[in-house]
């Protein structure tokens, strides 16, 4: 027998034990990979509000804004969500948002999705990533900031007409650089009314008939936006553009009976919109203004026609701490001239709002919210084809985050 070949022999069962040792331990140090359900957290929260305190006009309402607004409005629990993330891989982040308190018809507290899509990272910092499924529209600031942060109880009429509920089904291409994306998270999770991470530059295509309703003609919507929070000294500065096309339809259930209008009833919508935002350190700024063209009801022709659109808003708010609590007294000034073309009949609106409130936060899992508002609204479809409203009410809100 070779005796080299019996010296290896002898060699490697010597040894053999000691790999074997040292393999266990490598394998005992080495910490097996967290499966996934391990790594998506849960959170969420819950609103309830009441409206009529001090009200002088039960006629003023608004369908969009909350539907308690108004006649038979009493205590209404406006939000209860329950949200589902976590970066399920390396380059894949879930999120999934049911709302419990939906409604449907004259039903209420129906489950209804509003979120839910997968990020999909195309290099190893997610720089780059496209998202699919349903979610936010990324259009206008306001629309794009949670309601969970929001200072006003409602979206401003002008720009959240672009999008009911701000979202629909669609894919959507973004970009930031990680510095930026830090930005947009410290701007939410340290409590300056951030908009969200939905990147420097997004682009992208979704159906348009708005979230929870399926597509109904072959022409699908698309979406740009520009963005940039600017570190200026302590403060955030973030100038925003953006725009989308596509063509809508009104269909039959958006429809009052005998109501003209084009035979395929698709209409062009497309819009253009400004937005700058600062952060409030202490004094905050939010100020957005969109035009447009989209379905509107013409009352003296009793017809849906493709009309022009303009409207915007501005917030100015101000932090105030005192020890472990917080103070944000706000204003809000809004008008808008266009159809809303979610609404029956495309229903046609002149919107001139006053608000003004304070949210106190005495803790990080209780937010009350007091805000006075004022409205001159027409509001107009076949079923009212004369209907202006002005009038004033105090309204109040618990807000429940955990």
């Amino acid at each position: 027998m070779n005796h080299r070949r019996v010296l290896s022999l002898s060699t490697l069962l010597l040894w053999s034990p000691l790999f074997a040792a040292v393999r266990a331990q490598t394998a005992t140090a080495r910490p097996a990979a967290a499966p996934w359900y391990e790594k998506i957290r849960i959170r969420g929260y819950g609103q309830v509000r009441y409206n009529r305190l001090l009200e002088t006009n039960r006629e003023l309402s608004c369908e969009q804004c909350d539907r308690s607004l108004g006649d038979n409005g009493g205590f209404f629990i406006r939000r209860a969500r329950i949200i589902f993330q976590g970066q399920v891989h390396p380059r894949v982040f879930i999120y999934l948002q049911p709302d419990l308190v939906s409604s449907a018809g004259t039903t209420g507290h129906v489950v209804q999705v509003r979120d839910w899509y997968a990020d999909v990272g195309l290099d190893a910092k997610n720089e780059f990533r496209i998202r699919f499924g349903q979610s936010k529209v990324p259009f206008s600031y306001e629309n794009l900031q949670s309601s969970q942060n929001r200072l006003p109880l409602d979206r401003a009429d002008p720009t959240n007409s672009a999008n009911s509920n701000e979202r629909d089904l669609g894919a959507y291409f973004m970009w930031a650089p990680k510095k930026i994306r830090d930005r947009f998270a410290s701007l939410v999770n340290d409590g300056y009314k951030g908009s969200g991470d939905y990147g420097v530059f997004a682009i992208g295509a979704y159906n348009g008939q708005t979230a929870n309703r399926p597509e109904a003609n072959n022409n699908q919507h698309v979406v740009a936006r520009v963005t940039y929070p600017f570190a200026v000294k302590s403060q955030v500065i973030e100038p925003s553009i953006a725009a989308y096309r596509g063509r809508y339809v009104v269909t039959s259930d958006q429809r009052s009976t005998g109501v003209k209008g084009r035979a395929d009833w698709s209409y062009a919508d497309q819009r253009v919109l400004g937005t700058i935002s600062i952060a409030p350190k202490p004094f905050g700024l939010l100020a957005e203004y969109n035009v447009g063209r989209g379905p509107e009801y013409n009352t003296a022709r009793d017809s849906i026609e493709t009309q022009s659109l303009h409207g915007g808003f501005v917030t100015a708010s101000y932090m105030v701490k005192r020890g472990s609590q917080l103070f944000l007294p706000f204003a809000r000034y809004q008008v808008y001239e266009g159809g809303k073309k979610h609404e029956r009949d495309a229903r046609s609106y002149s919107v001139n709002d006053v608000e003004v409130g304070v949210e106190w936060q005495p803790n990080p899992a209780f937010e009350l919210v007091t805000e006075w508002y004022h409205g001159d609204r027409r509001f107009e479809d076949k079923l009212k084809p004369r209907n202006e409203q002005r009038g004033s009410t105090l309204r109040i809100q618990a807000q429940f985050n955990f």
